[in-house]
């Protein structure tokens, strides 16, 4: 009679089919979660900085709030009534419209010249490129403070200089009034907008291949038409990122306001983002409010402006 060995552990544990069962792997139920555990972090910050804000907004806006910051229980929707009833409302939105899409338009036309200047060969070029950066590096406060002393009335540069040329017989107070403000205002803001922009143009320039123009010229194509045809599409994500970014910003500017005219005479240079700033010192809720309704206004202006161009479709 013959013995025969206990089975292995290996093999008693084999099944029907002589296979030993694979080990439960301990990270499995980690798999499962995908790349959630990796963006987790970036999802919790984005819910404290972001929505959460967004949520206190408009809490905000539906609560009575004293000066001193007393919550003196829910206003329903009397803040934003009393706001559409204000008498300057409707003209500060016009006037904030007006501001963000002329500063933007200039601000790309300006930038696809410098950035189609600065993509070309020329005596110069590094020197010129990196005083392009100066508005961009300095603080929007400080350039909007010294266009604010280049302007004044009595001490300023241009007034100085324009009555020592003849030009003016009296010093002009060229923030004093709205017609005058809102023009130089809007100068300021496309000068510390063209930097990012035009490097932005100027990247997406660089991308393009050089085969395409020269295809394009064997092809018999013009300057103007190959700079149409050709250029301009394949510039169009970046230019598309420039009049977003844009957009957003010019929209939410506040410092060159402040700093220059600070909204007045009374709300004459004021956009929506003074005019929220101006309504916290009498309501907090109303300029919560007023927050409310600027954000719905950024939204609804880069929705449209993302409609218009078809930022989706290919060429």
């Amino acid at each position: 009679m013959s013995l025969k060995a206990p089975p292995s552990p290996a093999e008693s544990g084999r099944g029907r089919g002589g296979r030993a069962p694979r080990p439960r792997s301990r990270r499995s139920g980690i798999a499962r979660l995908g790349p959630l555990p990796w963006i987790a972090p970036v999802i919790l910050l984005i819910l404290v900085v972001v929505i959460w804000p967004i949520f206190e907004l408009v809490r905000t806006s539906f609560l009575n709030i004293s000066i001193a910051g007393i919550v003196r229980g829910s206003a329903g929707t009397d803040k934003y009534k009393k706001l559409f009833e204000e008498s300057d409302f409707g003209s500060v939105l016009v006037w904030t419209v007006i501001w963000t899409v002329v500063v933007v338009s200039v601000t790309m036309l300006l930038s696809l010249a410098l950035a189609q200047l600065f993509n070309q060969r020329f005596p110069g070029r590094r020197i010129t490129r990196w005083a392009l950066i100066a508005p961009w590096a300095a603080s929007v406060l400080m350039t909007a403070i010294g266009f604010k002393w280049m302007l004044n009335r009595t001490a300023g540069v241009l007034n100085t200089l324009m009555l020592d040329l003849g030009i003016i017989d009296n010093s002009r107070d060229w923030l004093g009034s709205s017609s005058t403000a809102w023009p130089w205002m809007m100068a300021v803001a496309v000068f510390v907008s063209l930097p990012f922009t035009t490097y932005t143009l100027l990247a997406g320039l660089q991308t393009i291949p050089s085969d395409v123009y020269e295809a394009a010229r064997l092809d018999g194509s013009g300057p103007w038409q190959t700079y149409r045809h050709v250029t301009l599409p394949m510039l169009r994500p970046a230019f598309l990122v420039g009049v977003v970014i844009n957009l957003i910003n010019v929209f939410n500017s506040f410092p060159i306001i402040w700093a220059m005219t600070q909204g007045g005479p009374g709300y004459d240079t004021s956009t929506t983002m003074v005019f929220m700033y101006k309504l916290k010192e009498t309501d907090i809720g109303e300029s919560a409010a007023m927050s409310v309704v600027n954000f719905a206004m950024v939204v609804v202006l880069v929705l449209i402006f993302l409609k218009v161009s078809r930022w989706n479709e290919e060429d």
